[in-house]
C-alpha cells in the first residue's frame, strides 16, 4: 500500500521559496505588504507543494468561528436540497460555510450528527428535528452553541425556528381535490411522529369538516415506511391489487407522488395516470415536468433556508419565529373529477 504523503505546511513553503515563515504568512494574509518578486516565489513554492492553509487552526487563532453544522431529515429529498442552498446562499454573504448531513428520519442519527459538529466547534446549527421532542436542541443552546429549529415550530422558550404552516398547506391540498367534486380521498401520508405529517393530516380534517364532512368517511390514510417514490408505487400497487384505482390521491411529499404516478402509468398507461387525481406536496423542480405535471403545495424553501440561517447569524441573541404560508399550484394531474 503506498504511504499517505505528509501534509505540506508552512515551514515547507518557506524553505522551498527561501524566505521566513513570516514571509509565507504575510503573502496568505497581507499579500501587499510584500515585494512582488518575493511574493511570486512564495506562491510558485505553495503550487509546487500543494499546500493548503489549515482553515481550522487559522479560525482559533483569528478567534472567529466561519462553519455552520445543519442536520435535515434527506438531503435525497429535493425539498432539502433546495432549503440548503438558501442556507448556503446566505452564509456564503457573510463568508460562512455549511456542513451539512442527514438524520434519515432517526433521532438517534441526528443527536450523532449533532454531537460531532458541537466537537467540531460550529459557529451554530441548524435542525431540522426528526421527533416532536426538542429538548436535547435546548441542551446545546444552553451550553452556548445558537440553535435554529427548521422546517418546524418550537414550542420550547429560546428556540427561533422557521417553518411553514403544515396544516394550511394540507388543507388547501384537500379542499381542492373536494371542490373538485370528490367525495372519498387516499391520503399517503408517514408517521404522525413526524410533525409535519401529522399537521398535513390536520389540515385534511380541516378541510373535510369546513365543508360538514366526516373525515372518517372522506379520508382513507395509509401510512408509509418510507416518504419516497418506492413508497409512493407500492402503496398505489396495493391499492390497485385490492380494488381499483382510487378516485383522488394526496401525497404527503412530490417524492410520494412519483410514485404514485408510475404505479399508475404501469398498470394503465396513460389512461389510468388521467382518471386518478394526484396532489403532492412541496413543488420540487421535476413537478412541473412530468408527463402529466403534478398539482402540488409549493413551500418556499430557498426562502426557508435564507430565513434560517439569517437568524442563527443575527447579533443579538433573541428568540424569533418566522411562518411562511404555503401556495397551491394547480396543473394537470388533478384535474380528472370522480368517476
Amino acid at each position: 500500500m503506498t504511504p499517505q504523503r505528509r501534509r505540506a505546511s508552512v515551514v515547507d513553503v518557506a524553505k522551498r521559496a527561501g524566505v521566513a515563515v513570516g514571509t509565507v504568512s504575510n503573502v496568505l494574509n497581507r499579500p501587499e505588504v510584500v515585494a512582488p518578486a518575493t511574493k511570486e516565489r512564495v506562491l510558485a513554492a505553495i503550487e509546487e507543494l500543494g499546500f493548503v492553509r489549515n482553515g481550522r487552526a487559522r479560525e482559533l487563532r483569528a478567534g472567529r468561528i466561519s462553519t455552520v453544522g445543519a442536520v435535515v431529515l434527506d438531503i435525497r429529498n429535493p425539498f432539502f436540497t433546495d432549503v440548503a442552498r438558501g442556507i448556503e446562499d446566505r452564509l456564503e454573504r457573510d463568508d460562512y460555510t455549511l456542513m451539512l448531513a442527514s438524520s434519515d428520519d432517526d433521532p438517534d442519527r441526528e443527536r450523532k450528527y449533532l454531537r460531532l459538529f458541537e466537537e467540531h466547534g460550529v459557529h451554530g446549527l441548524l435542525v431540522v428535528p426528526s421527533s416532536a421532542d426538542l429538548a436535547h436542541l435546548t441542551a446545546i443552546q444552553a451550553r452556548g452553541l445558537r440553535v435554529v429549529v427548521l422546517d418546524a415550530p418550537s414550542s420550547l422558550e429560546g428556540l427561533s425556528s422557521v417553518a411553514v404552516d403544515d396544516i394550511a398547506g394540507g388543507a388547501l391540498a384537500a379542499a381542492h381535490l373536494l371542490d373538485r367534486g370528490h367525495e372519498r380521498m387516499v391520503f399517503l401520508n408517514g408517521s404522525h411522529s413526524i410533525r409535519q405529517c401529522a399537521g398535513r393530516r390536520a389540515g385534511v380534517d380541516r378541510a373535510v369538516l369546513a365543508r360538514g364532512m366526516d373525515p372518517a368517511g372522506v379520508v382513507e390514510e395509509i401510512s408509509l415506511r418510507s416518504l419516497d417514490a418506492a413508497g409512493g408505487d407500492l402503496a398505489t400497487s396495493r391499492l390497485l391489487d385490492a380494488g381499483g384505482p382510487p378516485s383522488a390521491v394526496f401525497c404527503v411529499n412530490d417524492l410520494v407522488a412519483v410514485g404514485v404516478q408510475r404505479a399508475l402509468r404501469r398498470a394503465g398507461g396513460t389512461e389510468l395516470l388521467r382518471r386518478v387525481a394526484v396532489v403532492g406536496y412541496d413543488d420540487i423542480e421535476v413537478a412541473a415536468e412530468l408527463a402529466v405535471p403534478l398539482t402540488s403545495v409549493r413551500q418556499p424553501t430557498h426562502e426557508m433556508g435564507w430565513a434560517a440561517a439569517d437568524l442563527l447569524l443575527e447579533p443579538v441573541d433573541s428568540e424569533r419565529h418566522v411562518v411562511f404560508q404555503p401556495e397551491l399550484v394547480v396543473r394537470a394531474s388533478s384535474a380528472a373529477g370522480p368517476a
